[in-house]
């Protein structure tokens, strides 16, 4: 069958169709993509520029110290984050993490309410540098030395 193009132009022609479809699938990903995408703020940033009510962010702080209250169902707990500018107030329900205290670092995942709270469907809490675990915490340098030492054996 001679469809009366030249073969230059057919090979044209597939050419504009694969950039056809290429674009259409790279829109088709950016579009379902779009309400998974969690940006990091801080509590200055969140009071400065409030997000949209149940989009989904990354908020990053510190616990406020005295903060931390559980509700009697023993997993619901609310938290304030701060970064010595603004605060924000944290709803969890959940098993919280170990290092999970006031006064520490926390990363939560989940999105602000039209109430103003954040509701967070995890938690990663963060350490300082001065991190010890609690089976080394009440060890002499010599006997974590050696613990140590045994673990790279």
């Amino acid at each position: 069958m001679n469809s009366g193009l030249k073969p230059k132009h057919q090979r044209l022609v597939l050419v504009v169709v694969a950039l056809v479809a290429i674009l259409c699938a790279g829109a088709l990903a950016a579009w379902a993509l779009r309400n998974q995408a969690s940006f990091y703020m801080l509590p200055s940033e969140v009071a400065a520029n409030p997000p949209e009510a149940g989009h989904a962010m990354r908020l990053g702080g510190m616990v406020e110290e005295g903060s931390l209250t559980t509700d009697p169902d023993g997993v619901t707990v609310h938290f304030i984050v701060g970064d010595g500018e603004a605060k924000v107030p944290v709803t969890y329900s959940g098993i919280l993490p170990d290092l999970f205290t006031e006064g520490s670092g926390v990363t939560a995942d989940g999105s602000m309410g039209a109430d103003g709270v954040f509701h967070a469907d995890s938690l990663l809490a963060k350490h300082d540098e001065n991190y010890v675990p609690r089976e080394l915490k009440d060890m002499t340098e010599a006997q974590k030395h050696k613990v140590v030492q045994e673990a790279h054996e």
